[in-house]
């Protein structure tokens, strides 16, 4: 197909993308809007070797793994529910927490999620000082060049919206209307494909002047290829 003739299409049919995509895009911004909303809490643990060694640098690397283990578990999630004073058991606690490591920035990620902002910053901020609290105590019965020395990063911890986002929603929705909308002009010209609609598709189809036509009012005169 020429590029003249998808010019053509985008004119006769470019409004119906237009329309799904900004139906899409009204129907994700709408449903964004009455969703709850949900803050975020992040917190980020330092465990650094004392000393540049290569094999001291990998141990600490693989000991996040394990401090991410640790983080996570009932025990840990009952000392932050006592000291934080929440109202809540381990299983939801645990529900709204994300441990992860980053080995190549010697960091632990901790996220928390809550429909509180303050609830989601006392989690991590608890739980992290929980935890350094333990590992300082640890290490600093172990030799000074052995140590993995752990602390907080900020001791600042936000919790801004995690969700719901309306306007990143509504331009997803927006680019996916946009397609289902392609994808509708496209069914439509399949469908209208063996239709000779105006005397210059005759004459290119058949290959064959025409001479004339009947108009007929109000109706469009279309005239269909035999198979």
């Amino acid at each position: 197909m020429e590029l003249r003739a998808y010019f053509d299409i985008l004119r006769r049919r470019g409004w119906i993308i237009v329309l799904v995509a900004v139906l899409a895009m009204a129907g994700a911004g709408g449903v964004s809007l009455v969703q709850t909303k949900i803050y975020r809490a992040t917190a980020r643990i330092s465990a650094v070797p004392a000393r540049p060694d290569w094999g001291l640098g990998n141990s600490a690397k693989d000991l996040l793994r394990n401090f991410v283990n640790n983080l996570s578990t009932h025990d840990m999630a009952n000392r932050v529910i006592a000291k934080a004073q929440l109202d809540m058991n381990s299983y939801d606690l645990l529900a709204k927490l994300t441990v992860s490591a980053e080995p190549d920035n010697f960091m632990i990620r901790v996220d928390a999620k809550d429909q509180d902002p303050e609830i989601a910053k006392k989690i991590v901020s608890t739980l992290a000082n929980e935890f350094v609290d333990d590992r300082v105590t640890y290490y600093n019965q172990q030799d000074k060049n052995n140590r993995i020395e752990v602390k907080l990063v900020d001791s600042v911890i936000d919790a801004p919206l995690y969700q719901p986002k309306p306007l990143t929603n509504g331009l997803a929705g927006f680019a996916l209307g946009a397609i289902i909308g392609a994808l509708i002009v496209l069914a439509l010209e399949w469908m209208a494909a063996d239709v000779l609609a105006t005397p210059e598709s005759v004459e290119r189809s058949l290959a064959l002047p025409v001479l004339g036509a009947i108009p007929a009012e109000g109706h469009a005169v279309a005239v269909r290829r035999r198979a």
